[in-house]
């Protein structure tokens, strides 16, 4: 039995057995909810250690600066681009479902997460660290991986040998990361288990209902996104059919669905992509990573949704500036959100405030949020996985078997 069908015989356990626990949510928090928290540990452990050597090792296999600013160009455009397009079928589903319409929701907490969204200068500014032990040690994914760009870059600019014993190192460290992570994975199933036996006890299918319109506009949005944008990118630059790229990404998928970390998938997402899609270590090592803090398609999809339905509940019409300020912001906040569960929340509070919406709607949709944010995070690593098959079809580095490609 495949890793991929083990971890969704996990994810429909967990879902059966939170229907059943409903009543007993003791029981769920004592003895299912570990299990989970304990995969979530094995995979944060891996993050910082695996994205910084892998990132190192990428960017110095890259060889020069001027093919590295290349290929970081075009990764670069292309998550800008589909994050663009993904916040604009958002507000289309928005406006097209009307979520908000006919809802009376209690609006008394005002959110707390409002003041913590962060100012887009300040993310650009803080993205060079000033201390980058201290940005390892606090796992701050940009600062992170920008002192292993320099790195790596500052490698190539070594002459002869001396340079080394730097990179045999990293590849080693890289190396061995990945045969943790498989070591990991293979907890994964017990782990999902364990993840969403207690979201569903907790929120069950009555949690859903009122808001069950946003709930719908995302997931369908998401779909949307993924079938039109992502098959259309794997298939025409790529040259690999839809139906093997889903297939082959399913188990990073998944974990995605049960984890919502895009940073907590990444060990899954970079085995998915090498070994099931043929996408050399050197583009993997690279683009992965990289999408894992900066692409966010949804999120930004999530964004657009939740930005109408806060408007429609609040009886404010937007303008077409409004609308065209909301795209812009989402697809610069999504440069900033962390890839760990819950940062999109976060970032909804900056989107609102750049169109004068009431930040107590952060409240209003927080009660799903995880819901949402299971199917936000599964499009943000497909997004990641289509993004590494494009880059390197285009610098051929991309290996598929001749019965994979399309004609």
């Amino acid at each position: 039995m495949s890793l991929t069908t083990k971890i969704f015989i996990g994810l429909i356990a967990g879902i059966v057995a939170g229907l059943a626990l409903a009543g007993a949510p003791d029981f769920v928090d004592n003895f299912i909810a570990p299990i989970g928290s304990v995969f979530i540990n094995m995979i944060g452990m891996v993050i910082v250690p695996l994205v910084f050597s892998s990132l190192i090792v990428g960017a110095a296999s890259i060889g020069d600066a001027k093919t590295l600013g290349r290929i970081g160009g075009k990764t670069l455009a292309y998550y800008l681009f589909t994050t663009a397009f993904a916040v604009s079928i958002g507000l289309l589903l928005g406006k097209l479902i009307n979520p908000g319409a006919g809802l009376s929701i209690p609006t008394d907490a005002a959110a707390a997460a409002a003041s913590e969204a962060p100012k887009l200068v300040d993310t650009i500014v803080n993205m060079i660290p000033r201390n980058p032990l201290q940005g390892l040690v606090s796992g701050s994914m940009l600062q992170i991986i920008v002192f292993a760009l320099f790195l790596g870059v500052g490698f190539t600019a070594v002459p002869g040998d001396k340079g080394k014993p730097f990179i045999n190192f990293f590849d080693s460290l890289a190396e061995i990361m990945y045969k943790i992570t498989a070591m990991i994975m293979n907890f994964a199933p017990y782990g999902v288990f364990g993840l969403i036996t207690p979201v569903v006890a907790k929120n069950g299918p009555a949690v859903l209902l009122p808001l069950i319109k946003v709930v719908i506009a995302v997931y369908l949005g998401c779909i949307i996104h993924a079938v039109l944008v992502y098959s259309s990118a794997v298939s025409v630059v790529g040259k690999i059919s839809p139906m093997k790229f889903f297939k082959a990404i399913a188990p990073a998928a998944i974990t995605a669905f049960s984890t919502t970390s895009s940073a907590g998938t990444l060990p899954v997402t970079m085995k998915s992509c090498k070994e099931g899609l043929g996408v050399s270590d050197k583009i993997a090592s690279f683009v992965l990573p990289l999408g894992a803090t900066i692409n966010m398609d949804g999120t930004a999809l999530y964004q657009g949704v939740c930005a109408l339905f806060v408007a429609q509940v609040y009886g404010v019409a937007l303008t077409g500036g409004q609308i065209g300020t909301i795209i812009l912001t989402a697809t610069l906040a999504s440069i900033g959100t962390a890839g760990v569960p819950g940062a999109g929340l976060i970032m909804l509070s900056l989107v609102l405030t750049s169109v004068g919406l009431p930040l107590e709607g952060v409240a209003l949709i927080a009660g799903i949020d995880r819901v949402l944010d299971m199917a936000r995070t599964t499009v943000n690593i497909v997004g990641d996985a289509s993004c590494a098959v494009v880059i390197a079809a285009t610098e051929n580095e991309l290996d598929v078997p001749r019965e994979e490609v399309t004609v």
